[in-house]
């Protein structure tokens, strides 16, 4: 069942139905510089993204979002794809796209501005089914190796907090998962987000997710530093989109319904 955080109460913060405000041509010149809304896809994580089996094109959460913030602005949307959200931060520099769909961390917020969260997904391990670790915290000792995609948000986050626990990386989760399965020198877990990692589990014999998490992971849209009308815009945009139950329809419809909705956020 999907899962969204907050109350009639939360809502109560709002006076009425929270709607975006009217559209500009400050706002259209922000977002969509170009005449177009270039909107960057990381088809890395499955709970935002998917590639529609038939036509090869973007599907699920972020891309039903970007759809609609472009039919707002007037303008057409082209979407640019990255198997890796450090590809799509790393692309950010070179003014490669207008809006993106990434999870919070001040290391990226040096270069993007971001909104509140829409969604909240789990960062968690997988380990083998022999495994001693039971929950998260126990991970974090000496000499034992997780592996993790290489400048993903939980990589960000687990090298600011672990202590002790040494972290291996590859490109992506793909290569996280060849590393946990494969390495020359044993990787005790691969960290993650949950919804991969248990598809991952399921496709290995011997492998169990633990059942608790290390970080919320809390991913919301983005834009290059500097486009404070579309910044601005964005952020009432978002809260629109999960008060009016946009972002649970868009998740449920991509087969996502256990992704859970954040909370409303005031705007600021």
């Amino acid at each position: 069942m999907l899962k969204l955080l907050g109350t009639v109460f939360g809502f109560a913060l709002f006076a009425g139905p929270l709607m975006a405000e009217p559209i500009t041509p400050d706002i259209v010149r922000a977002l969509a510089p170009s005449g177009q809304l270039r909107a960057a896809i990381n088809f890395g994580n499955p709970v935002l993204a998917q590639k529609d089996a038939a036509t090869g094109e973007p599907r699920g959460v972020t891309a039903d979002l970007a759809r609609e913030l472009a039919k707002r602005l007037g303008v057409a949307v082209t979407f640019i794809g990255y198997d890796t959200a450090l590809k799509v931060f790393e692309a950010a520099k070179s003014n490669a796209w207008d809006i993106a769909f990434l999870a919070i961390d001040p290391v990226r917020a040096a270069d993007m501005d971001f909104t509140a969260p829409y969604v909240i997904i789990e960062g968690t391990y997988a380990v083998p089914e022999g495994s001693p670790f039971h929950s998260a915290a126990e991970l974090d000792r000496p000499g034992v190796r997780i592996a993790v995609g290489r400048g993903s948000a939980y990589d960000l986050y687990l090298t600011r907090t672990l202590k002790h626990a040494e972290l291996v990386r590859g490109e992506g989760s793909d290569g996280a998962f060849q590393l946990f399965l494969f390495s020359a020198k044993k990787v005790d877990a691969v960290g993650g987000v949950r919804q991969p990692l248990v598809a991952f589990a399921a496709s290995q014999p011997g492998i169990r997710v633990l059942s608790d998490r290390f970080m919320a992971i809390e991913q919301a849209m983005a834009t290059p530093k500097g486009r404070d009308a579309g910044t601005r815009y964005l952020k009432a945009f978002v809260e629109e989109m999960k008060e009016s139950g946009f972002v649970a329809k868009a998740l449920a419809a991509s087969g996502q319904a256990e992704a859970t909705v954040a909370p409303p956020a005031p705007l600021r």
